[in-house]
């Protein structure tokens, strides 16, 4: 019955908030990422979380800093983590699928105002889109990216993707580790129903990069990945994946 009610709504928010900003792109016309325009992402997402009856709870807000630019990397395993994540970081992007940018109005829109847009099937285009990123966050922009690259059917960690670490590493920005919980409760992948839970995104001790290289990044990976998998281990959650680094 939620589903009923949430889809529309999420429809109509996109024309109401997003229309302004898809007249703006149209028109070649520069939206301030710390503007209320430049924050639709974070207006749009808080109107769905309460249609949806979803109450979202942060622990340690101390580590989300305004004006300082961050990389935070969050377990993916429904939509309703990033709804729930869009709704408490300040000014920032998200790392998205590059198809999506290939969608008319839509796809130039969000780019503008709520995404990087990364080819996750070519490598050296990835990391390309990763660098084009730096400039934007040394000006306080933050990043907020889901290094397993898809949803998963379980809270337990995947492999994560190199490219959110490299990134970090090049702007020399902390990387804050987020772990959501509550969101599979939420909506599971390939679902089309959805349920009134309360989801919680724990923030954990940023991670510097400062004086790091590139060939650090696979150091960079297993101490996020560990520090998210023992959080996840009070919840009895056991991440045992084979490998902590995805192939590309």
């Amino acid at each position: 019955m939620r589903a009923i009610i949430v889809y529309p709504a999420m429809a109509f928010m996109t024309i109401v908030l997003g229309g302004p900003v898809i007249v703006l792109t149209l028109l070649g016309i520069h939206i301030p990422p710390n503007s209320v325009l430049g924050r639709t992402a974070f207006w749009w997402s808080k109107a769905v979380l309460a249609v949806a009856g979803v109450k979202v709870t942060v622990r340690n807000p101390q580590f989300i800093v305004e004006g300082e630019s961050r990389v935070y990397v969050c377990n993916h395993i429904s939509w309703w983590e990033i709804f729930a994540l869009a709704s408490v970081l300040p000014v920032y992007r998200f790392v998205g699928k590059a198809e999506l940018k290939r969608i008319p109005i839509f796809g130039p829109a969000a780019n503008a105002v709520a995404a990087i847009f990364i080819d996750r099937q070519n490598r050296r285009t990835s990391f390309a889109a990763y660098e084009e990123a730096v400039p934007q966050m040394k000006g306080g922009m933050s990043v907020g990216v889901f290094p397993e690259g898809t949803r998963g059917f379980s809270y337990a960690l995947r492999p994560f993707k190199k490219g959110p670490f490299v990134l970090a590493i090049a702007a020399q920005a902390p990387v804050v580790p987020v772990v959501a919980f509550g969101s599979l409760e939420i909506q599971k992948k390939g679902d089309m129903l959805m349920h009134p839970r309360p989801i919680e995104l724990t923030f954990l001790e940023p991670i510097p990069t400062a004086g790091m290289k590139y060939d650090e990044r696979d150091a960079l990976i297993d101490r996020v990945w560990h520090a998210m998998a023992d959080e996840l281990e009070k919840k009895g959650i056991h991440s045992r994946g084979a490998s902590m680094v995805a192939t590309n």
